[in-house]
């Protein structure tokens, strides 16, 4: 599976059901949202913002989305929603490997260039370090429509959180076949 196919087969609506642990504190969150990915067309006005304020051309990037969710994490009865663009930018020498923009609404992180690859078993790893943390999530499907994704947020000042997330597919279904197959055969 490659960044476009993993990006394709993840375009749905989805049920995310999130298990945070913060290691230092040995609390524990446990979060339910809504989320929509939405692939965007590298012509996409989105898109094309992002990629300029990073200088990059937006004809270079592999695949684009909109991630939209809305949430609430029990116990805390605050609501937690929002969107990001996301923008994969292939390394020349290596397209299983890349950049990955984000741009998103909050003024906290507001736009983040990551690093992204996928591996030969179709698992997308995301490496993002922001000012004092450093976040690695891998993402990978167990069937075309339920998705996990394993999250560590190590802190500058030793405090960490790791989180488990299942995601299952609600609706949007991808109509290609090629990546229904490509999810099957990298799960198997």
């Amino acid at each position: 599976m490659n960044i476009k196919e993993f990006f394709d087969l993840s375009a749905g609506k989805w049920f995310s059901h999130r298990t945070s642990h913060h290691l230092a504190f040995k609390q524990f969150e446990d979060g339910k949202s809504d989320i929509v990915i939405e692939i965007l067309a590298a012509d996409h006005p989105e898109v094309i913002k992002l990629c300029q304020r990073y200088k990059i051309a937006h004809s270079s990037a592999a695949c684009s989305a909109k991630v939209t969710w809305n949430g609430i994490m029990e116990g805390n009865q605050q609501k937690d929603s929002g969107s990001a663009v996301l923008v994969s930018i292939p390394d020349v020498d290596n397209p299983d490997e890349g950049k990955l923009l984000r741009e998103t609404g909050s003024t906290k992180e507001a736009s983040v260039i990551g690093r992204y690859k996928v591996g030969s078993d179709g698992a997308l790893t995301l490496t993002t370090e922001y000012e004092n943390i450093c976040s690695e999530e891998r993402l990978w499907f167990a069937s075309p429509n339920l998705r996990m994704r394993v999250r560590v947020l190590k802190r500058s000042d030793g405090f960490s959180t790791a989180s488990f997330t299942s995601e299952i597919r609600m609706g949007g279904v991808p109509s290609t076949k090629k990546v229904s197959e490509t999810a099957n055969s990298a799960s198997s």
